[in-house]
């Protein structure tokens, strides 16, 4: 059965994330850990728009000081395109505090961990919190919806910022098409 990968509300992102920093006990009686490597990857995967195979590649040498602000300089591994957006100062911050508490080198990646760990903790985590056709995908379409909304509904900014080849391919994405003909049928009431 083919699921389709939800995008994320503000609560389910603020829920999955606290859980996992701070673990819990499965209904079979199993510990699972707190974890915040993972916990991170997705905090950053949520604010940057990357697919978690680039974020699990990040290194803080890849932030670079470009004027006053700081840009993203990596090739993203899905697409081979070239991504040097900027990295808003906070999330900079955030990077670099974790590296800090972590002793991570800058050179270093940040997280030395596999995509199906993460994946996999994140399933343990949507199970004990009854969340459905949610993987890691849906903090990269959480971002991308954000954007959308809170930029005018500008679908083009999206795709630039996904870096998709067309904006057909972004409004799939963030599943804009059966929402905005709902709207558009409820808004378009002609009486007389």
């Amino acid at each position: 059965m083919n699921k389709k990968t939800m995008t994320l509300s503000e609560e389910q992102y603020k829920n999955i994330i606290e859980t996992i920093r701070s673990g819990f006990m499965c209904s079979d009686g199993h510990m699972v850990k707190s974890n915040n490597r993972i916990a991170t990857a997705l905090v950053l995967e949520a604010n940057l728009g990357l697919r978690i195979s680039d974020i699990l590649q990040l290194r803080l040498s890849a932030i670079v000081r470009d004027g006053d602000r700081y840009r993203l300089d990596i090739v993203e591994q899905k697409t081979k395109k070239k991504r040097e957006f900027t990295v808003p100062t906070d999330i900079y911050i955030y990077m670099q505090n974790y590296a800090l508490e972590n002793n991570i080198n800058p050179n270093a990646k940040l997280f030395d961990i596999s995509e199906r760990t993460v994946q996999n903790h994140l399933q343990l985590v949507c199970g004990y919190l009854n969340l459905d056709n949610i993987s890691t995908h849906s903090f990269r379409k959480m971002f991308a919806s954000s954007i959308y909304m809170n930029n005018g509904y500008n679908i083009e900014l999206v795709r630039v910022l996904l870096q998709h080849s067309s904006v057909a391919t972004t409004q799939r994405y963030i599943g804009l098409q059966r929402k905005e003909v709902e709207e558009a049928l409820q808004k378009h009431i002609i009486l007389f």
